[in-house]
């Protein structure tokens, strides 16, 4: 049990990161960051290098009637203009359809879709050059309301998909128990989430370089190489072998890069120009060139016993993807396989539904269809308490999951689920005083905006509780792939991890050293650069990387250790398994030194390539949900303690404390950095960060209007962490980065709920949602 209680790209090895399992290790990239000398993608740089620029569509749906690309081409500097016709594959990408084009081809379907491209001998020069080009458009009508998306006679924004579902990404059906059951206490509510970015620090970036081959070599940020490295090549109709990709320095991501921004572009470019092309987008096109977060509807309905035993539950969410599909068929069936929270219910009736709009593209988020359900859920749930004069600690753990619990897909929970402990810890937690008589400006609403001096503040406590599924799901055959080698330099035993894992901030680099230590009991350990000359280490998403990139790691190691360790047992003449690696030794189970490792190995390595998957999934049942559709779930509960200036609409969050099940913290340390960043992200998405987009026109794309919580705004966070292990993980591990974003959020919105009494039921919450009628 860990708690703390805080006041507010290549190889890897050195000194400080040594550590082992569920010890906190200093990261080797910490000190890099913290003084700026970190290479991030946008410090790429070749001494021969063009610059690439991007013209995008200023429609959100209109048809391409004419491209004249010479006035671009007649800018000194330019080397080259491309468009939908030099794509020299398939014009085609998408993580799980094929619906997007990398370039708008006859027409484009949201505002900011990419149109052409400029090469040019300066950034300056390739962004005048893509604004001379003449596009002539005509306008379409947009489908911008997902609500009226499936009404008969809705415009369709792909009319090739008229006999596949029109505007229907997907839908997700849950029926379990009795279809029209009854209950002594209904509560219902309507609810909606606005559209929040993951406003990653590092705007997109990458360097393309042609190689001899033919080919092309790719240093990109990135979540997921491999599922890159296949669309890039079925944009430039190359094989794998000649698109080569690797991992450059990563400035945060939570899910907006895995889908292609740049990657495919400055390839078609760097093949076209025969030199290296970097591209480099600015904070606004940023906002233009990834996926958000989805915007959603949802309507809820529990019925529950007089003492609050939940009967049954409806839910109807609808989920708007956007103009491309993106992940939103995953997160459709993460928002119906989950949506209805960590709680026994025995009926259960759920529609959950994506749809195609001409709205910017959604995809994948931190929270991945459960942040928006659980608002909506946890809402209900203190509606539900204050029916049955119940407190909204108790009700949640009275209905809360345990182990051997089912949940609402049928599947049972076959480890811990501690929903009960973990609210409860959170309201035993001290609460934090009360302001002074004379309070700091920044103590109160609006902070050092002067904006009140304390006149008109309510203070409120809300609570929430959530669970998020680990790792991919409904049958995805989720694993990674590790490569293990151990040899012996300047007389000391070196063990080098490569996989194709994408280290995105979250600290992977140093749980791979941590592992490899701990299997191989070696101190000194290198981690190569990330790239597709190994194979797929799957996603840096779902929570996923520590359990099944770990998993590969433990298990390349516990591979090359047993190929060591016969190798001791032959020359000494003693059974293997009376054998252990300590350091440079070799000793027995006593711990007596037998031999040295140098002594073993002399000039040979020992390297083991392994593929590890976790226990496998099923797929929904398409009428009823049913299946054991995900690996594991974390489990995670806040409360937040806010003040509300009632007459001005402002809020400050001054507590927001959290309970978490991690199953095992392999880095204690990492795992307090997760739950706070994870918690102020959800904070954020209720309190002020939204992606504001009118008739399909974006009108914030800047950090000047899209708000994201500061230091100011974080407030001091008590963590307890709980370690009940999972016995099918590795070290017994559970996602760690995800929970928290889920709980915190809703925990804020219910705290302003008690403060004001109003009924809130959209976030984030506005000043005029809490000054209003």
């Amino acid at each position: 049990m860990t708690s703390a209680v805080p006041n507010s790209a290549g190889a890897s090895e050195t000194t400080a990161s040594r550590g082992r399992v569920g010890d906190s290790p200093l990261r080797p990239d910490g000190l890099l960051k913290v003084t700026g000398a970190f290479a991030y993608a946008s410090d790429l740089s070749r001494d021969d290098m063009l610059w690439g620029a991007t013209l995008r569509s200023p429609h959100p749906h209109a048809r391409i009637v004419a491209i004249d690309t010479a006035p671009a081409l007649a800018v000194p500097g330019v080397h080259a203009v491309l468009t939908a016709a030099d794509v020299p594959g398939e014009n085609a990408v998408g993580l799980e359809h094929l619906d997007q084009p990398a370039l708008a081809e006859g027409v484009v379907r949201y505002q900011g879709e990419a149109v052409a491209l400029v090469a040019a001998e300066h950034p300056e020069t390739a962004r005048r050059a893509a604004a001379r080009i003449v596009v002539e458009y005509e306008e379409l009508p947009a489908v911008t309301d997902p609500r009226r998306a499936l009404e008969p006679g809705a415009a369709l924004v792909h009319p090739a998909r008229r006999d596949a579902g029109g505007n229907l990404v997907r839908e997700v059906r849950m029926r379990r128990g009795d279809p029209a059951p009854t209950a002594p206490v209904v509560v219902a509510l309507d609810f909606e989430v606005g559209m929040q970015d993951q406003a990653f620090l590092g705007p997109e970036s990458g360097l393309a370089v042609p190689g001899a081959d033919g080919g092309v070599d790719l240093h990109v940020a990135t979540q997921w190489l491999h599922v890159d490295q296949r669309q890039v090549c079925h944009v430039l109709g190359l094989p794998p072998g000649k698109v080569r990709l690797h991992l450059a320095g990563v400035g945060g991501a939570f899910g907006g890069r895995e889908d292609l921004s740049m990657h495919a572009h400055a390839c078609l470019l760097a093949l076209r120009t025969g030199r290296p092309v970097k591209m480099s987008y600015s904070r606004e096109e940023s906002f233009f060139g990834h996926v958000h977060r989805h915007p959603a509807w949802l309507r809820y309905e529990f019925g529950a016993e007089r003492d609050g035993t939940l009967v049954y539950a409806r839910a109807d969410i609808l989920f708007d993807g956007g103009a491309y599909a993106s992940s939103t068929g995953a997160v459709v069936g993460n928002g119906g396989s989950l949506g209805l929270g960590p709680y026994r219910i025995p009926n259960v009736h759920v529609d959950a539904r994506g749809v195609y709009t001409n709205n910017p593209p959604c995809g994948a988020m931190r929270g991945f269809g459960c942040v928006q359900a659980a608002f909506a859920h946890e809402a209900l749930m203190d509606e539900l308490a204050d029916a049955v004069g119940v407190d909204p600690v108790e009700i949640r753990a009275r209905n809360g999951m345990r182990e051997g619990d089912t949940n609402i897909t049928g599947q049972v929970i076959d480890s811990a689920a501690p929903v009960a402990e973990l609210i409860r810890i959170v309201r035993d937690m001290p609460l934090p005083p009360g302001s002074p008589p004379e309070p700091d400006l920044r103590e109160l609403p609006g902070g050092v905006g002067n904006t009140t001096h304390g006149e008109g503040v309510v203070r409120g406590i809300g609570y929430a509780v959530t669970y998020k599924n680990v790792g991919f799901s409904e049958g995805y055959d989720d694993y990674s792939t590790a490569r293990v080698r151990l040899e012996v330099s300047a007389g000391e035993p070196v063990a080098t991890v490569h996989t194709a894992a994408a280290e995105v901030g979250q600290g992977l680099i140093t749980v791979e050293q941590q592992i490899a230590r701990t299997e191989l009991g070696v101190e000194r350990v290198v981690v190569q650069q990330a790239d597709t000359t190994v194979g797929s280490a799957g996603s840096t998403s779902a929570s996923r990387q520590t359990y099944v990139t770990g998993g590969a790691v433990k298990a390349a190691c516990e591979a090359v250790r047993d190929t060591v360790l016969a190798r001791a047992a032959g020359m000494l003449q003693r059974a293997a398994a009376d054998l252990r690696l300590d350091g440079d030794k070799i000793v027995d189970v006593s711990g007596e030194v037998l031999t040295g490792v140098a002594d073993v190995l002399g000039d040979e390595a020992v390297e083991e390539t392994l593929e590890w998957r976790h226990r496998p999934t099923a797929p929904l049942d398409e009428e009823t949900g049913a299946g054991d559709a995900h690996v594991q779930f974390a489990f995670s509960a806040h409360r937040a303690v806010v003040d509300v200036d009632v007459e001005l609409g402002l809020v400050k969050v001054v507590a927001l404390d959290t309970a978490q099940d991690v199953g095992r913290a392999v880095n204690p340390d990492a795992v307090l950095g997760q739950i706070q960043g994870g918690s102020a992200q959800g904070m954020g998405l209720a309190l002020m960060e939204e992606v504001v987009v009118t008739d399909g026109r974006v009108r914030n794309p800047s950090f000047t209007d899209y708000l994201i919580p500061t230091i100011l705004d974080t407030p001091p966070m008590r963590i307890e962490v709980l370690e009940y292990a999972d016995p099918h993980a590795p070290y017994g591990v559970r996602g760690v980065g995800e929970p928290p974003t889920i709980s915190s959020g809703p925990a804020v919105a219910a705290a302003i709920r008690a403060a004001t009494g109003k009924a809130l039921r959209r976030v984030p919450v506005r000043p005029e949602h809490i000054t209003g009628a």
